[in-house]
């Protein structure tokens, strides 16, 4: 399976022709504008899927107008619901520490694509996972996790929840990086993985050239636009 980070939690799965673009972004120059913060992200363009899943309504995860191809949606809902790939798990959570209070819902989505299990945490603000949250993710292959702290998991909470689920791979998401001017980077993280922690030259990769034991690897893409 291909995997394509286009910055801040939205990634692009492809495998046998077939693809599912997670959490894109639209148009954030508002909020350069209005907050004075950066984002220099390149703008999500060109791009198709077959299914497109979205964690939750806040701009730089919803913008389902950016995804070409006529995909079937799934968005901010729990259940187990269909899909082209078939069933997709959609778990509730919350985007803060206070029962989503502060900041609102959050759905963890699971499914199995491209032979390998793949949970996204769209912008979990959790302390830690409930038994029940990870009784419906299953047994994980690839794991998505946030990891800038601020609205979502710090590197403490983060490096919990990758214990919590034991993926073979996890992939950080939703940090600072030279592309953008807000959040934390995810350094404690990955200090706290040291060797075990893959560093890639671009933005994509493929699982298959990912080491398959040993586990959990934390495999870190290139920022775009940096």
């Amino acid at each position: 399976m291909n995997v394509r980070w286009y910055g801040q939690s939205a990634f692009l799965l492809e495998a046998d022709g077939e693809r599912v673009f997670i959490d894109p972004f639209g148009d954030m120059s508002a909020l350069s504008g209005s907050h004075g913060i950066r984002w220099d992200y390149p703008a999500i363009e060109g791009v198709e899927a077959d299914l497109l899943l979205v964690t939750h309504e806040h701009r730089d995860h919803n913008a389902v107008e950016a995804v070409g191809g006529d995909p079937a949606i799934i968005r901010s809902t729990a259940g187990r619901l269909g899909s082209p790939f078939g069933e997709v798990v959609a778990i509730a959570s919350e985007h803060d520490r206070a029962a989503g209070t502060e900041r609102g819902p959050n759905t963890l989505f699971a499914l199995d694509f491209g032979g390998l299990r793949v949970a996204h945490l769209g912008d979990l603000g959790q302390a830690a996972l409930r038994d029940e949250q990870l009784a419906a993710l299953g047994s994980v292959d690839l794991l998505f996790v946030p990891a800038g702290g601020g609205p979502v998991l710090d590197a403490q909470a983060a490096r919990l929840v990758i214990e919590q689920v034991a993926p073979r791979w996890a992939v950080p998401m939703h940090y600072r990086t030279p592309a953008i001017g807000f959040l934390e980077t995810a350094d404690e993280l990955l200090d706290a993985y040291g060797d075990a922690v893959v560093r890639l030259d671009g933005p994509s990769f493929d699982t298959g050239d990912l080491p398959a034991d040993g586990g959990p690897q934390v495999v870190v893409p290139a920022a775009p636009g940096a």
